[in-house]
């Protein structure tokens, strides 16, 4: 198969794991789930979770990892709910600050699926491709830089015209593995390249519009569950079937049409901490890339010493209050 990526180009796919695993309705339920959350909040964007989920496993490929720690990169999405990480706005286990419910639902997530069938069939242990700690080129925890990362912030960067497919290429080849690390080979390409995250972080992730997102969306879903408009499955399906439920609703319930105006973008609000509608966190993120020196190879914290004090600011959740002008 040759793919078509909008950052990496053609991809020849030949690997029949790889293949089948693409096509399984776990990976191509993915392709219902917008990567930003909600579109109305972010309409420059259109990628998908199944996007997502291939670049890394491109990325994965073409940096020379092993077949296990691809198929670990192509299936480390599927047990995403609808509108992306709304499982930690609409679920008590979940975690507003720290994005953490789809991890920690991910193992028995995936046991509920056909991809445990597909690796047997090709020889591969299930237990050992969902230990995240096999492979560090694909995950490692903030600040780090791993190839699920990576691929995010250039795919959502791209989409928001912050890079153009030659300076996407000028980063892909500044990256060297070193120690099963990512490493730049160019102190002046890692910190553009650290910099640009800063701003996707501060404009978007962690943003206002996040926010707004994230806490609209996530009072339509949990008002849907309460009046049953919608069962707990839902959650696990797509967008787009969870939108068409509800939206069979609106007609006769006030509440649930206000809830979807808000989750549209069609009323007005405002940041007021005194008197709120909506108060909710955002997940913010920040990173420290490892750049080769003749000295060695050494985090951008410990060559530029400002660095340290952005990490340690925008590793910090971000936590708004918001009103909106139009009451229940």
């Amino acid at each position: 198969m040759i793919y078509q990526d909008r950052i990496y180009g053609k991809v020849k796919i030949d690997e029949p794991i790889i293949l089948e695993l693409i096509e399984s309705s776990s990976l191509q339920r993915l392709k219902g789930i917008f990567q930003m959350g909600h579109r109305a909040w972010y309409p420059q964007s259109s990628h998908t979770r199944l996007e997502h989920s291939i670049g890394v496993f491109i990325l994965l490929k073409k940096f020379n990892a092993s077949i296990e720690e691809q198929i670990a990169g192509l299936i480390h999405d599927v047990s995403h709910t609808v509108f992306c990480h709304m499982g930690d706005y609409i679920f008590d286990s979940g975690s507003q600050k720290f994005h953490t419910f789809q991890d920690d639902i991910h193992k028995k997530f995936v046991f509920d699926t056909e991809i445990p069938k597909i690796l047997r069939k090709y020889g591969f242990d299930i237990d050992f491709i969902l230990n995240e700690k096999n492979f560090p080129l694909k995950e490692k925890p903030l600040p780090n830089l791993c190839a699920d990362r990576i691929d995010y912030f250039l795919r959502d960067a791209f989409q928001f015209k912050e890079f153009s497919k030659k300076e996407i290429k000028k980063f892909l080849v500044n990256f060297q593995i070193i120690e099963n690390s990512w490493v730049f080979k160019d102190l002046r390409v890692a910190k553009k390249f650290a910099k640009k995250f800063k701003k996707m972080n501060d404009l978007h992730w962690s943003g206002i519009n996040a926010a707004l997102m994230f806490g609209t969306v996530a009072d339509v879903i949990k008002y849907g569950l309460t009046k049953r408009y919608l069962k707990e499955k839902d959650v696990f399906t797509t967008d787009k079937i969870v939108l068409k439920k509800l939206n069979e609703f609106r007609k006769k319930d006030k509440k649930l049409n206000l809830l979807f105006e808000r989750m549209q973008k069609k009323i007005g609000w405002k940041l007021n901490k005194k008197d709120y509608d909506i108060h909710v966190f955002t997940k913010s993120r920040a990173i420290d890339p490892l750049v080769k020196m003749n000295a060695g190879i050494k985090y951008l914290s410990e060559i530029d010493k400002n660095w340290i004090k952005i990490i340690k600011e925008d590793s910090k959740p971000k936590e708004y209050f918001i009103k909106f002008n139009e009451k229940f």
